[in-house]
């Protein structure tokens, strides 16, 4: 029986993924490298001690990933100042559900801490949370399993009784591997069929996952 749902923030909750590609790419130019959106694409919810490797490889070794990273840093909270944060469709609805219906509810994102309950209580949405938990939290980040593993332990409950909602291939992973119930909730792409091997399940929008919760009690 499912007990409780996790969910990523970037690109699930917050329409905020679209902007960290943009200036993942902005940065990346600025620096000289002939940037394209499926290398900010590979990057979605990966962690830094993973990222960094694989864009050496793509862009070669002398790729300062962390220069990279930092400009990108820079120009998103120049952007941000201006830009309300806006929240994703069937978010409240969802939301609103799970709370009635008394499931467990949890955050785990590869954003800070500090971030994410910014963010979310900008938009109305930080208390329907039992728990906001960070990859900044745990020993690794995503795509490997620490922060679902964490994030269940947190709310105490066993990852086979937790859907993870995810819109990256990098964060549908994190949750496999954690023994969670990945469903994609496509945002900047679709699932290829390797990444459609692991997944529970596939909703276009948030609301549309509520048939997963409903069939399951």
């Amino acid at each position: 029986m499912i007990r409780a749902v996790i969910f990523d923030m970037d690109g699930i909750l917050l329409d905020t993924e679209k902007i960290y590609c943009h200036f993942w790419m902005e940065a990346g130019r600025e620096a000289g490298y002939d940037w394209k959106m499926e290398h900010s694409l590979m990057l979605r919810s990966m962690a830094p001690e993973f990222a960094e490797p694989m864009m050496k490889e793509v862009f070669g070794q002398d790729f300062d990933y962390h220069a990279v990273r930092n400009r990108r840093k820079e120009l998103m909270a120049v952007y941000m100042e201006t830009h309300p944060v806006e929240k994703k469709p069937g978010a409240d609805e969802l939301l609103t559900y799970l709370k009635s219906h008394y499931f467990k509810t949890a955050v785990a994102t590869a954003s800070g801490e500090t971030k994410a309950m910014t963010y979310l209580d900008e938009v109305g949405l930080l208390d329907y949370f039992d728990q906001i938990i960070s990859t900044a939290m745990v020993p690794h980040g995503k795509p490997m399993p620490d922060v679902y593993q964490y994030a269940c332990k947190c709310i105490g409950e066993k990852p086979e009784a937790c859907i993870a909602l995810e819109d990256s291939p990098n964060g549908l992973m994190a949750a496999y591997r954690a023994g969670c119930l990945p469903i994609m909730v496509p945002d900047l792409s679709q699932p290829d069929e390797k990444l459609s091997r692991i997944l529970y399940g596939k909703a276009e929008t948030l609301t549309d996952v509520i048939p997963y919760l409903t069939a399951s009690r």
